[in-house]
């Protein structure tokens, strides 16, 4: 069966909208101003900032009270899988592609962004780096998600970490770019998709 790998954050799902959420909560609990949102944003880098240094400078900036909790939580309990994601996880199964989502991020919580939104029951599995002990773009972690990658698509939405990955090991790739331009020079994917539903659907 031809394997599907697939990226979690900011593919799968809209971790960034579901993050942003709870840092509005947090920041009008801690009575806050609402605009520091976007700071923490912009310093969260989209997940990609180590947890330890955004924590740090969340503190310096609030103070830390809450802070942990906040990003230990983070945007698990509040990430959304929609129907339209849902629909083309199950054709591309039916189709006979086995899916494995393979993300970078700590355990407990990826594997909670997972359950939480029912992904659980619609893929076949799921490497995630703290487990398996090496982050995208290492070929070890896409390797970890089968034994066979001949005929292995992945698609994501980070030129480093999903698509550089899939280049060093010559998969077909698909990168969902939200509208933004390449600005790769190293690596192209071999499709650029507006969003996940686009990029699936190009799996047959």
């Amino acid at each position: 069966m031809p394997l599907l790998l697939v990226d979690l954050d900011n593919t799968l799902i809209d971790r960034d909208a579901a993050f942003r959420s709870a840092v509005t909560d947090f920041l009008d609990e801690q009575g806050l101003p609402a605009a520091d949102v976007d700071w923490v944003m912009s310093v969260d880098a989209g997940g990609y900032t180590d947890r330890d240094q955004v924590a740090a400078a969340m503190a310096g900036r609030f103070g830390a009270r809450g802070v942990r909790t906040l990003l230990d939580g983070g945007a698990a309990d509040r990430v959304v899988l929609t129907a339209p994601v849902a629909d083309e996880l199950r054709r591309v199964r039916a189709a006979g592609w086995t899916c494995v989502i393979v993300t970078n991020g700590r355990t407990v919580q990826q594997e909670a962004k997972i359950r939480n939104c029912g992904l659980d029951r619609l893929v076949d599995g799921w490497v995630i780096s703290q487990a398996a002990g090496c982050r995208k773009p290492d070929p070890a972690i896409f390797r970890a998600a089968g034994a066979d990658l001949a005929g292995a698509w992945m698609i994501g939405d980070s030129a480093h970490a999903d698509i550089a990955g899939a280049a060093a090991l010559g998969l077909t790739s698909v990168w969902v770019s939200g509208g933004r331009p390449w600005t790769e020079a190293a690596h192209r994917p071999t499709h650029t998709a507006a969003d996940i539903v686009t990029a699936l659907g190009l799996v047959s």
